[in-house]
């Protein structure tokens, strides 16, 4: 940036003044003065936690989880599909299973109308992780159109409660999703198109990566389009995600990293991420969240919404056997020196937690 671009940002500033985000970068002032929907302003960051009951905790029958020792986030997170019929674990799904009542197939209970109905979390904003995992041809071709109006009226129930919505996450986690481009594109449109038809306001859209391993041309392939995406996102378990930066800045996206938990990962070898272990506590802060809370920091321009996994993945029947998170119990609370170095990380007024003034800050009310 050169002398004239700097001042005539000062002169904008004082003329107008603060724009709705101003961030500083590599000692350049990014404004940016067109939000999408629910992101936050000046440099604020969306804090969830999830991804099933217990690991949230805060309630009378799970309380043992993040929410019991730490304040509430902004929201949380939580899951279900459009895959009615398919088996997991035991369980058979029957298509938005874990939305008004409990469910659990194989990674702990799932119920976001619990937390809705309880006070404390009056505030909270909702992410959503909607698999279409084996169906996302029958929904492209209006056969779940009955199931996709019934989340939509669930949705819209909420009033003015914010709803992350990460249609088909992980797109390209082709080894455990195995979309198909054309009808996952497909799908993803009619979802869209059903709910602007059904006048719902509440939703942010969310195209969320697999967080690693996707080139710009893969990216670009399989984007619905800007005017069908709010939010860029992707999963941080490794590795920041350059690809995916690089792409929400071109497409002037804000990124939510929906999914973060700690993994040690060298030449396709995993290592144990225990948090209980003291030893292993201290590699991990060192060797994951800092590098992560950077990652935060550097990127605030972009970054606007974080999802921490607050779960012990190895006693869960979906990750027993696998080899990414057999060995990962990635519970903050657990390790005393975690929890201390977390708790002044996450007290800067960067990241935004449960309040009353929370849908002000996502300009519902501006």
């Amino acid at each position: 940036m050169n002398s004239l671009q700097l001042v005539l940002g000062f002169f904008i500033i004082f003329v107008y003044g603060l724009p709705q985000s101003i961030h500083a970068q590599n000692s350049e002032i990014i404004i940016k003065t067109n939000l999408a929907k629910f992101e936050p302003a000046d440099g604020k960051c969306l804090f969830f936690i999830g991804q099933d009951m217990a690991a949230i905790g805060g309630l009378d029958k799970y309380n043992d989880g993040y929410c019991n020792y730490f304040d509430i986030p902004a929201g949380f997170t939580t899951y279900t599909s459009l895959s009615p019929g398919d088996q997991s674990f035991g369980f058979t799904n029957k298509g938005n299973d874990g939305i008004k009542s409990i469910s659990n197939w194989g990674a702990g209970d799932i119920c976001a109308q619990c937390f809705i109905d309880d006070p404390d979390f009056k505030y909270s904003v909702i992410s959503i992780g909607l698999s279409l995992v084996n169906h996302e041809k029958e929904v492209a071709k209006g056969k779940q159109d009955h199931l996709i109006k019934e989340l939509g009226e669930w949705i819209k129930g909420l009033g003015q409660r914010p709803v992350f919505l990460r249609i088909g996450y992980e797109f390209d986690g082709w080894e455990w999703n195995h979309y198909k481009k054309r009808h996952y594109l497909s799908a993803w449109k009619r979802l869209r198109t059903i709910f602007n038809e059904m006048n719902i306001s509440n939703v942010a859209f969310v195209w969320q990566s697999k967080g690693t391993g996707s080139n710009q041309k893969t990216l670009e392939e399989w984007y619905p389009g800007d005017d069908l995406v709010d939010w860029c996102g992707y999963s941080y378990f490794g590795n920041p995600d350059k690809e995916m930066l690089t792409f929400a800045r071109k497409h002037n996206k804000p990124i939510f990293i929906a999914e973060a938990a700690p993994v040690f990962e060298i030449d396709n070898l995993y290592f144990n991420t225990h948090l209980t272990d003291s030893e292993t506590a201290k590699k991990a802060w060192k060797q994951w969240f800092l590098p992560f809370f950077d990652t935060l920091n550097r990127n605030a321009d972009i970054i606007k919404a974080f999802s921490y996994i607050n779960v012990n993945w190895s006693i869960q029947p979906m990750w027993i056997n696998n080899p990414t998170f057999q060995k990962v119990d990635s519970r903050i609370q657990t390790s005393e020196l975690i929890s201390k170095k977390w708790e002044e990380e996450i007290a800067k007024s960067r990241y935004l937690k449960s309040n009353s003034e929370l849908w002000n800050q996502l300009g519902l009310n501006n």
